[in-house]
């Protein structure tokens, strides 16, 4: 299961920049998963929770939005959704795809730092909401 080395590399790059805030705490962490990726959000969900354990990052919310796939034809410059499984041919004109535009992401594309006053919170599930 990658998931779990995905998590671990999340959390440890979100520890890593709280030392260098000073952060006491992280109360949300959103992250873009692209469809083609091959990650399973639930597994990465899980996961999370398993390797935050007794981090800064501990009881921050796992918040993940799906990126859909993309593709660009060069001889047409049509781009279509590629979905799943994916559809690597043109649909205007029927050549192969010449880029994948979207959907192979893994990124944190925000960090919530918990704030320093606050009392730390019961354990938060970590959840998934697709957009």
């Amino acid at each position: 299961m990658h998931e779990m080395s995905l998590a671990v590399a999340v959390v440890d790059q979100v520890e890593s920049a709280a030392r260098s805030r000073g952060a006491v705490g992280v109360d949300l962490i959103e992250l873009e998963v692209g469809e083609l990726a091959g990650v399973v959000a639930d597994a990465l969900a899980f996961c999370f929770g398993l390797a935050c354990a007794g981090t800064v990052v501990e009881g921050a919310e796992l918040i993940t939005r799906t990126v859909p796939g993309t593709a660009r034809c060069e001889p047409c410059a049509e781009d279509w959704a590629v979905g799943m499984p994916p559809r690597l041919l043109c649909p205007a004109c029927g050549a192969a795809a010449g880029e994948l535009v979207s959907g192979r992401e893994l990124r944190i594309r925000q960090v919530r730092w918990a704030d320093p006053g606050a009392p730390r919170g019961e354990y938060r599930q970590p959840i998934t909401e697709e957009s």
